[in-house]
């Protein structure tokens, strides 16, 4: 008789708990969830239209995940980095000496995927014109050739994955850009990246990973709010207005999602020694490969519904 009633007085805490929990997830949230469009203008670190630059190419890559870190709402062009809603901030750890991005714990999300949501009631109610979102991690395709391989030849057209780090710092145990796992267990500043190979059959078997870095300070941020609200060197602080303000009142009853429609187009830039266009790595062991210089998104259209 004791275990039973000992039972009962579990079940009923049980179905308590839940449905206490319910109650606390009842009500309008704020969710978020990321866009990838090739068509959208590409811009330049104060928001211009942006050419690829002499003796540079770009292509447009295929995404597929992305997280960012911080994301604050701001009312006006003049509101400073801080000053906003801050309506979402990731993890942060201290173990690989400084402060940075948790890699393990940072929210992904894909094309059209809601990767956050907080309660509105978290946010302060007020009319916001901007947002400012700090990306930390890129994961998409590309495209490349292994040229003067040993008596293969060139190897044309081969895909293959990048990971690319773009916060101020993130803190990485490992990175899998697709099947293959590199181990870091560091820090990692703005520009470091991991790129996996894909090649075709029957040179899948001989499939890597390898990692390097873009130049400091070589990672477009577009930022047209640069004159009056500037972010720091360094970050990933992307900035986009919205095409409606967002009002939030305090009394919703219904979510509101944010898209962060983000530029991809031509995002992903190198130095083109032979002029060609196509992202060129050698295989004899002599030519050195052209330059991943930028992997920086290329502009943000947030909106609301």
């Amino acid at each position: 008789m004791r275990n039973y009633s000992m039972l009962v007085l579990f079940a009923s805490f049980f179905l308590f708990s839940n449905c206490k929990k319910e109650t606390a997830d009842d009500g309008a949230n704020l969710q978020f969830k990321f866009k990838f469009d090739a068509s959208q203008e590409r811009l330049n670190n104060i928001g211009l239209p942006a050419p690829i630059p002499a003796g540079h190419a770009a292509q447009t890559p295929e995404f597929n995940e992305m997280s960012v870190h911080y994301i604050e709402l701001a009312p006006s062009a003049f509101t400073l980095l801080g000053a906003g809603a801050i309506v979402y901030k990731g993890e942060e750890t201290t173990k690989g000496g400084e402060n940075a991005v948790d890699f393990d714990q940072v929210a992904k999300g894909g094309d059209g995927q809601v990767f956050t949501k907080i309660s509105l009631k978290n946010v302060p109610p007020g009319t916001y014109e901007w947002v400012r979102a700090s990306v930390t991690y890129q994961n998409y395709d590309v495209r490349f050739n292994i040229n003067n391989v040993p008596i293969v030849g060139n190897l044309l057209q081969q895909k293959g994955t990048v990971a690319s780090f773009v916060g101020f710092n993130t803190y990485i145990t490992s990175i899998m850009p697709r099947s293959k796992t590199l181990t870091v267990n560091d820090d990692k500043k703005q520009g470091f990246w991991a790129f996996e190979t894909n090649l075709s059959t029957p040179y899948d078997s001989y499939n890597s990973v390898s990692s390097g870095e873009a130049p400091a300070g070589a990672t477009t941020v577009v930022n047209p709010l640069f004159a009056s609200s500037p972010v720091p060197a360094g970050s990933c602080v992307v900035t986009g207005k919205f095409d409606t303000p967002l009002v939030v009142t305090g009394n919703e009853t219904q979510d509101l999602t944010v898209t962060l429609s983000f530029s991809v187009n031509q995002s992903f830039e190198w130095i083109d020694d032979n002029a060609n266009g196509q992202l060129d790595f050698y295989g004899d062991g002599v030519t050195p490969a052209e330059k991943i210089v930028d992997m920086g998104l290329r502009g943000l259209l947030p909106k609301w519904e």
